[in-house]
């Protein structure tokens, strides 16, 4: 890795001397600006105001404007022979709680490491340190021209370098927060604590710079001659709701759901379904206490009941319409026998 300031890192009479590395870098893709008519490649050029010459960099020094309009030239060898010890030096000035650090306050990090094998030891005595105490190294370093604070914390093998703001440089966070009076019920909040229930265990090492690919994407195509691919409508992505909890109901689902048929988060990596209690389940218990039917077991056992005693007085039942069938055969047999004692008599007569 390129070198981007050497010097020594210092805490008490312990001198360590150290070099700082970038540790990160941009994966974004370059483009260039091109004349749209001709293709030709745009380019800025520095150029001097008075005699319209085009500068080299060898050339470029830096001053500072009064405001009279006076100009006062200072060039690299004054600021780096300024009578201050972050020139050269990180002085450690004293330690702090890494969680304490409010997190607005972090800027860029970089890599501390040993310039030379004699600061070896040194080095691992305050990586080890700050491990097991579990604290920040505080100092200031000046880089790029301006005097920076830093803190220097251990990150498994090395000691990283978190360039810190300023406390004048963090605005107030007044105006930002929501402006009138918003009221959350106890039932929205529980659902918005499943859906994070839910979707917890993600890992930010796993998440990957999809528009990137995509803009590599469009270039190759564009290269082959082939339509870029379309990008999905709203429609496809799914509309907007509006109703908060139908919301919440509806992401809770969906995250379960994807969990439990084993689907892949942002890394590609099976994820499983969390120990969570749906919005609806929620309600149907809650009806249910409410109206006091006594849940599942209750009405089943009322059914089993009502279901025994028809099988118990089935029998005896029978018996009984058959009883009752039986005198309205005698009738009719009775009102048969007078019919033809009348019909006999009538004939004997005539006779």
């Amino acid at each position: 890795m390129p070198r981007i300031w050497s010097g020594s890192l210092t805490f008490s009479l312990v001198t360590i001397p150290v070099t700082l590395e970038a540790a990160t870098r941009s994966h974004k893709v370059a483009f260039r600006q091109v004349h749209t008519e001709d293709g030709g490649r745009v380019r800025y050029r520095k150029t001097c105001e008075l005699d319209e010459r085009v500068l080299e960099q060898e050339d470029i020094t830096r001053a500072y404007e009064a405001p009279d309009g006076t100009l006062v030239e200072v060039t690299d060898d004054e600021l780096d022979a300024m009578p201050l010890p972050t020139v050269k030096t990180i002085e450690v000035s004293g330690f702090v709680e890494l969680e304490k650090v409010p997190p607005e306050q972090f800027d860029t990090p970089y890599f501390l490491a040993p310039a030379s094998p004699a600061a070896n030891k040194p080095y691992v005595l305050m990586r080890d340190a700050l491990a097991q105490a579990g604290k920040a190294a505080v100092g200031k370093l000046a880089l790029h021209g301006s005097e920076r604070l830093a803190l220097v914390r251990a990150l498994d093998e090395v000691l990283v370098l978190q360039m810190l703001h300023w406390n004048d440089e963090l605005r107030a966070d007044a105006g930002a927060a929501p402006q009138e009076g918003v009221e959350i019920s106890e039932e929205e909040l529980r659902g918005a604590m499943e859906l994070v229930a839910s979707m917890s265990g993600a890992h930010v090492e796993d998440y990957h710079d999809d528009y990137g690919a995509a803009v590599e994407s469009l270039i190759t195509a564009r290269a082959e001659g082939e339509e870029p691919p379309e990008a999905e409508s709203a429609a496809e992505r799914g509309g907007k709701t509006v109703d908060l909890m139908e919301a919440l109901s509806a992401s809770v689902d969906r995250a379960r759901t994807s969990r439990a048929s084993g689907s892949s988060d942002a890394s590609g990596k099976e994820t499983r379904d969390a120990d969570v209690t749906h919005l609806h389940e929620h309600r149907a218990k809650r009806n249910a206490a409410k109206k006091g039917t006594g849940g599942p077991a209750k009405r089943t056992a009322k059914k089993e009941s009502s279901s025994a005693a028809s099988d118990s007085t089935g029998e005896s039942g029978g018996r009984s319409r058959a009883k009752k069938a039986e005198p309205k055969k005698t009738a009719k047999k009775t009102a048969r026998s007078k019919q033809k004692a009348a019909g006999s008599a009538s004939r004997r007569r005539t006779g």
